[in-house]
């Protein structure tokens, strides 16, 4: 089946248990593949599940099922130095197996006048106020980003208080979190927001972590930093940044030490709400093969245009088989007893019925290799699906 960019064929039927394959054209010409097994826990009925499967997924690949898969999007919020950064990639951390970029409000610096940029130079100029900020095309990427389109993202140059000529490109993704000190100050943004989180520091460490990061990072002494925290920084806090934690769905209080509890629950909820768009709520009687380091390994140089022929054929080769393995693992199987060539007697377990495997063309093919090498001997069938 092919639609909008993707290409999916439900391959192999190995007695009742039917697997499924999505293979996606993904960015530059690169190839993306998911792999899942499809149970029928009647162990029979296979090639029903197939139909339903097909009929499925002509729903899912419509423009308008797609359209309505919007990300996931969080806005971390919180003073400066209160550990934003670290609850977000704790955050990314945890989900892992999904897709999840962060953008930092710091990106969205407007490009100062000359009359600001000598403030800025004298360290009189207020970063921390709403205003040097460029509110409209911060808006419009996370709109984008919500519509599940790619955005070019500015790159802020601080050392000439302007926006370089290059921009990062940031692509659509399942979570999207976005960082910075006014995210929930500015409604605009909050009303794109899915989840809102303020991280909650005392004052005292806050100031005390940014003296330490600006004198050992940014080449600056105690006294100015010390003087813009208390002209600038305070203010600024008292007016938009703390009012704003009003408007948080969950405050994570961020001391010394990291608070993993609320690092889980939040994770847990972004899981739960990804599930609602997941493939185990389309298909009936669906197995998701697991993420692993292997298997992301493979997907990753199956993705990359550089990838040779051979070894793509290979890596395909390679999950096809595991893709196979995983489906067997789910048939019904009974004990046996067998007798070793030193005459110990083994127990073990066989496979409770024969096994046929069914081929769809023409995809299915390239998984009968997989399937004879598990299954030595298997008879194969071929089927055709007129459309």
């Amino acid at each position: 089946m092919e639609g909008d960019g993707l290409t999916t064929s439900v391959t192999d039927v190995v007695a009742g248990t039917a697997a499924l394959t999505v293979k996606d054209a993904g960015v530059n010409g690169t190839a993306t593949l998911c792999t899942v097994t499809m149970r029928d826990r009647s162990y029979g009925g296979g090639l029903d599940e197939v139909a339903e499967a097909e009929q499925d997924l002509r729903r899912v690949q419509s423009p308008n099922f797609r359209q309505n898969r919007h990300p996931f999007l969080i806005g971390v919020a919180g003073g400066t130095a209160s550990g934003k950064t670290t609850v977000c990639d704790r955050i990314m951390q945890r989900l892992h197996d999904q897709c999840v970029v962060m953008l930092s409000q710091d990106s969205f610096y407007r490009t100062l006048n000359p009359d600001e940029m000598v403030l800025a130079a004298a360290n009189n100029y207020n970063f921390d106020h709403p205003d040097a900020l460029d509110r409209v095309e911060l808006l419009n990427c996370v709109r984008r980003l919500k519509e599940g389109r790619s955005v070019d993202i500015p790159i802020y140059d601080f050392s000439t208080h302007s926006r370089s000529k290059e921009t990062r490109r940031v692509d659509p993704a399942d979570v999207v979190i976005m960082e910075g000190i006014l995210v929930l100050a500015m409604e605009e943004i909050r009303e794109q927001l899915n989840m809102k989180i303020y991280v909650d520091t005392d004052d005292d460490v806050r100031l005390a972590r940014r003296i330490q990061r600006d004198v050992a990072c940014r080449g600056r002494d105690v006294g100015g930093v010390i003087e813009q925290y208390t002209r600038f920084v305070k203010p600024a806090f008292d007016t938009f940044i703390g009012p704003s934690r009003r408007h948080a769905d969950i405050i994570v209080p961020w001391q010394s030490r990291e608070n993993i509890v609320a690092i889980d629950l939040i994770t847990e909820h972004i899981r739960l709400k990804l599930r609602q768009h997941d493939l185990i709520r389309i298909y009936r009687n669906l197995e998701v093969m697991p993420s692993n380091f292997q298997m992301r390994g493979m997907h990753t140089i199956l993705r990359d245009r550089e990838t040779s022929n051979s070894d793509f054929v290979f890596y395909a080769d390679r999950i096809n088989r595991l893709l196979v393995e995983a489906g067997l693992g789910h048939l019904p199987f009974q004990e046996k007893i067998v007798t070793t060539p030193t005459g110990h007697k083994y127990v073990g377990v066989e496979f409770a019925r024969g096994l046929c495997g069914v081929s769809v063309i023409r995809s299915g093919e390239a998984m009968e290799a997989a399937l004879r090498e598990c299954c030595q001997g298997i008879k194969i069938g071929k089927i055709l699906v007129h459309r």
